[in-house]
């Protein structure tokens, strides 16, 4: 598995590399906001693989509060800290698209202070697992986990229930987009998919070795404390 890993990092490093080709120069200029609108082929992208990551945590979450799997509460904490990062890259290039379009980097739309606060339960949710050594902080983790997913389909939805700032889809609900724009957005989310693949199998396995760690070291204090 260890010389699979650097051959696949090179292929995905090739992938988003064609990626970002596309997104550059081969996807049409749009006639309205011009090449700002390219930011486009990253903001969707890390959202959806951002939605994607928070969905396994959740269902993750959800089966490690009925059997206590530590495998997968490892799945959990794992899916949960690299969906933080895409859903940071989506919180970084929303407003470097709007304060060209919009005028101002920010504003309290519900589609943006949703993402936000769905960002900050995450980061909460990691801050949790990082510093709490208590023995029922998975449990608790858990919980959290589950509370902040509620969040996700209020995030997606919100553009389509409420009248937003935020621009309404162009894919699905009576949207519409260049086929040739489509192509290129979904070849950057499969080359985002490839990267989150990597960064979860990586970040994957040191949290089954910590755990195994920590188990090791756990069994090592109950020897020295049990008597002679």
């Amino acid at each position: 598995m260890k010389r699979i890993f650097p051959i696949l990092a090179v292929l995905t490093g090739a992938f988003l590399s064609y990626a970002l080709y596309l997104a550059l120069v081969v996807a049409p200029t749009e006639q309205t906001m011009g090449d700002v609108q390219r930011i486009f082929y990253y903001h969707v992208p890390s959202a959806w693989t951002a939605f994607l990551l928070f969905a396994i945590n959740f269902v993750a979450s959800v089966v490690y509060l009925v059997r206590r799997n530590p495998a997968v509460d490892a799945i959990a904490v794992t899916s949960a800290e690299v969906g933080v990062v895409f859903c940071t890259i989506v919180l970084i290039t929303g407003p470097l698209w709007a304060r060209p379009v919009w005028g101002i980097w920010w504003t309290w739309d519900i589609r943006l202070t949703s993402t936000l606060v769905l960002w900050l339960m995450y980061v909460a949710y990691l801050i949790l697992r990082r510093f709490s050594t208590g023995g029922q902080t998975p449990v608790i983790a858990a919980a959290v986990a589950v509370f902040a997913a509620l969040d996700v389909p209020l995030v997606y939805f919100s553009i389509r229930l409420f009248r937003t700032q935020h621009p309404q889809p162009v894919i699905g609900s009576g949207g519409s987009i260049d086929p040739r724009m489509l192509h290129v957005l979904l070849m950057n989310w499969y080359a985002f998919l490839c990267l989150a693949a990597l960064m979860f199998w990586s970040r994957y396995r040191l949290e089954i070795l910590q755990q195994q760690l920590d188990e090791a070291e756990g069994l090592e204090s109950l020897e020295m404390r049990s008597p002679r």
